[in-house]
């Protein structure tokens, strides 16, 4: 039974030149309709599919901040009413952006159970920001971080990305010291992947989008490792740190290829097997949940082994990677015979290593990752 809920809130006060994410612009958006059909898609859901116990809620974007307090109160009534009945404690986590919190968003964030933000920090380098559309400055993450430590919030993550345009092996050493200065309890930090229908796929098609060579951003990646591992994070996925006891619960139900619901324009869910796509602009989206009672444009029965790919594919981003005895308790087979020849040439190759129960990428295969995932294909 699924355990997590992801929302999506699509409105944007400014567009990032590398997200792909289903997003609008804020202004003169239907914002109001929008939270009644988000309501009306969690009243359906939990209906057909009711929640046992929900252990994590998880807000992104967009930018859920950019709704206004009134706006947020009611979306976290919402979201209570229909997948928190209990006082439970759980992972509650909102995507933050530097700059666009203020202390009565924050009070209604504590008011309602949000306990974890997630602050898109991305460089504290102010011409890099400027570079890829953001709006903040490094002065706004010091008093975002601030407000939020103030308002009670002791569960802090920030997202970084490296291999940013013009950025240097050096300027993404200075924000990994200023990370580190911040004290938060989680980092994640991405390598930039250029994806369509973003500015970035724009200019490098037309050539002009200057990328630091390969080996630059492997440094990065190595100077990521040695500044986490030596000042308290521990790494427990590819790209996501964190002080003992604060991994993100919430993204483990993805890596460990377990079923979510997926609220909201845009969101995929996946619930008793089956993957669903929810439609992205917002009239669409609307008008679905009006006529059919879901937003589904898409819906997929994942098959046996399209699970078993699953498990290796997301498992072995953890650092601990697939467990050989949770592989048999959910497929009744053996992970040894159902990959026999991929975990022979990749544990020849010394890109995974095989301690006891578990499967799991070596220092060289982090480096390798998507290579060692794309073994892992049934044909």
């Amino acid at each position: 039974m699924p355990k997590s809920v992801y929302v999506h809130i699509p409105f944007c006060e400014q567009i990032c030149h590398y997200c792909d994410f289903n997003k609008v612009f804020l202004k003169g958006q239907p914002v109001a309709d929008y939270l009644q059909a988000l309501d009306q898609e969690c009243r359906n859901t939990v209906a057909k599919v009711p929640p046992t116990r929900i252990e994590t809620i998880y807000v992104g974007g967009g930018t859920p901040t950019a709704l206004n307090a009134e706006q947020l109160d009611t979306l976290f009534k919402s979201l209570n009413d229909h997948f928190v009945p209990r006082a439970d404690r759980i992972e509650f986590t909102v995507e933050v952006n530097p700059g666009s919190i203020d202390r009565k968003k924050l009070e209604v964030m504590k008011a309602a159970g949000v306990n974890r933000l997630s602050i898109g920090v991305q460089t504290f380098d102010n011409d890099l920001l400027a570079g890829i559309g953001r709006t903040h400055k490094s002065k706004d993450i010091y008093h975002t971080i601030e407000l939020a430590r103030s308002s009670g919030f002791e569960n802090l993550s920030i997202d970084l990305i490296f291999g940013l345009p013009k950025q240097t092996v050096e300027s993404f050493q200075r924000t990994l010291e200023e990370t580190i200065l911040l004290g938060v309890e989680h980092v994640s930090a991405y390598s930039l992947k250029v994806e369509e229908k973003t500015v970035f796929y724009n200019l490098q098609r037309k050539g002009k989008l200057v990328l630091p060579p390969e080996e630059a951003e492997v440094n990065m990646y190595e100077r990521l490792l040695a500044a986490m591992s030596g000042n308290g994070y521990h790494q427990y996925e590819i790209s996501n740190f964190a002080k003992e006891g604060y991994e993100s619960t919430h993204n483990l139900t993805y890596w460990n290829n377990e079923e979510y619901y997926g609220i909201g324009a845009g969101a995929h869910g996946y619930l008793g097997a089956v993957r669903t796509v929810n439609a992205g602009p917002l009239n669409k989206y609307m008008s679905l949940i009006q006529k059919q009672g879901n937003p589904y444009i898409e819906s997929h029965v994942v098959s046996k082994n399209e699970r078993m790919e699953e498990e290796m594919f997301m498992g072995l981003r953890k650092k601990k990677g697939v467990s050989k005895q949770r592989f048999y308790q959910r497929f009744g087979v053996k992970v040894e015979d159902v990959f026999a020849d991929p975990l022979q040439q990749l544990t020849k190759q010394g890109l995974l290593k095989v301690d006891g129960d578990q499967i799991s990428l070596t220092d060289t295969g982090i480096f390798l990752g998507n290579e060692v995932f794309e073994k892992f294909l049934l044909i």
